[in-house]
């Protein structure tokens, strides 16, 4: 592929991401391992940990309240093949996620940033370092009720990360989080991209085992 410096400029910088407090690395059993950004309340991260015994999911959630309920229930389930983790996502897996090492992520229903659209995560040069996080051959899954916020993030597939994917529409009877639920409900389309990373695909990050230094 060509450079992405010459289609994405800014760069992800992670010497200016300070590492989560509180919030050390995890000593992991060699098994698959997946992320979720956003994890909320959690309905989705016990759901795969369930169904997926093994494989590793690590489930982020800044937001303190969301938190709390999601750490609760994982707790009460005591599964051990779900890290529930109280962090800002780009700050955890900028110091705590090794590159070519998540087998998959999760973004499911992320804040469509109305007022700030650089925020979307494919507008953010953390995408690329997500990318560089993944082994070939592993997805991304981006849901989302809008879809602008869907059709924004294919045309930037196409022409900023030239990343092939597949566009779904998602089956009404799906209940992977509370706000699918919530949106299905109310008879709104919702849609997901399923992001692939090709055995050839290379990053800025793909020579540096570890960018803060």
């Amino acid at each position: 592929m060509s450079d992405l410096s010459h289609r994405f400029s800014r760069l992800f910088r992670t010497d200016a991401i300070s590492p989560p407090k509180n919030v050390e690395a995890l000593d992991l059993p060699n098994v698959p391992l997946y992320l979720e950004i956003g994890a909320g309340k959690g309905k989705h991260a016990l759901l795969f940990a369930k169904q997926n015994p093994d494989k590793h999911l690590i489930a982020i959630e800044r937001t303190s309240e969301k938190f709390e309920a999601f750490d609760k229930l994982a707790k009460a389930e005591n599964l051990t093949n779900l890290s529930a983790i109280h962090a800002d996502a780009i700050a955890y897996t900028a110091h705590h996620i090794a590159p070519n090492s998540l087998d998959g992520a999760f973004i499911l229903y992320p804040n469509p940033e109305p007022a700030n659209k650089n925020q979307r995560w494919l507008n953010m040069p953390f995408f690329e370092f997500l990318v560089s996080r993944l082994k070939p051959g592993a997805t991304i899954t981006l849901a989302s009720n809008l879809g602008e916020y869907i059709d924004e993030a294919q045309q930037l597939l196409d022409e900023v990360w030239l990343l092939p994917y597949e566009r779904f529409e998602i089956d009404a009877e799906s209940a992977r989080t509370h706000f699918e639920i919530k949106y299905l409900a109310r008879g709104e389309k919702c849609q997901e991209l399923i992001i692939l990373k090709p055995n050839y695909y290379q990053t800025r990050f793909d020579q540096i085992d570890d960018p803060k230094e």
